[in-house]
């Protein structure tokens, strides 16, 4: 019972000290309503604001997806790399092929031997 009402009690102080303090506005940026303002510096002040953040998305997009295109592309060259390196693999084991192919050929053409007796 004791530890329940000093839990209310330390509620009831930070909620205390909460109210006392001066909330503080912050100014989270973002795409501002500027027909709300009155003064004709004030609209100016919040449409600049608004192309400013504008410009910073843009800029910052445009660099994320540079990156992301970047990245792409030398995941494209690796695997080109890789599939030059397969078809040259695959052109060696059809050489090999047919080099066998025609070795049981010869094989087969060759007239039997005679045993010697």
């Amino acid at each position: 019972m004791l530890l329940r009402n000093a839990g209310v009690c330390v509620a009831m102080l930070l909620l205390a000290t909460l109210a006392l303090e001066p909330l503080r506005a912050q100014d989270v940026p973002g795409i501002e309503i500027c027909t709300v303002e009155k003064t004709m510096e004030r609209r100016t002040s919040c449409l600049q604001s608004n192309v400013d953040f504008l410009q910073k998305t843009i800029t910052k997009l445009a660099l994320d997806h540079q990156q992301k295109l970047d990245a792409a592309n030398r995941q494209i060259d690796a695997l080109k790399t890789m599939v030059a390196g397969l078809q040259k693999t695959l052109g060696d084991f059809q050489a090999a092929q047919a080099k066998l192919a025609e070795d049981v050929k010869k094989k087969a053409d060759a007239p039997p031997a005679k045993d010697a007796k």
